[in-house]
């Protein structure tokens, strides 16, 4: 399957579908660099950037920059899985495994590649 690029307006429609009562995004620059950063190829030497890698770096990102004024680690992990189902690979993790990545991110016991070896881990 090839690489699927997302943008903007797809992040957006997503926060609209997951999080329709939530207040609007206050920071743009942050869905911005979301985008940027799920496009680098590749992301370091000797690594391939696969689509889990590429949700990964979707879930660092909204993580950490926090776009939303509440319910970034939930726009986060939705995010990362609807990036995983539009490139073809679905994942089931553990219940609350989601949430525990986010957590460890934003607690730095995770980085943007251990992210990506859990989703991967979690492929169905």
């Amino acid at each position: 399957m090839p690489v699927i690029y997302i943008d903007v307006p797809w992040l957006l429609q997503r926060h609209e579908e997951v999080l329709p009562k939530q207040p609007t995004v206050s920071d743009f620059s942050a869905l911005v660099a979301a985008v940027a950063r799920h496009r680098v190829d590749p992301p370091r030497l000797g690594t391939n950037s696969d689509a889990a890698w590429r949700a990964a770096a979707l879930l660092h990102t909204l993580a950490l920059l926090k776009p939303l004024p509440a319910s970034n680690i939930r726009f986060a992990c939705s995010m990362a899985v609807a990036y995983m189902h539009i490139s073809g690979e679905g994942i089931d993790p553990p219940y609350g495994a989601l949430v525990d990545l986010a957590r460890d991110i934003l607690e730095n016991r995770a980085d943007i590649f251990d992210a990506a070896d859990r989703i991967r881990s979690w492929r169905i």
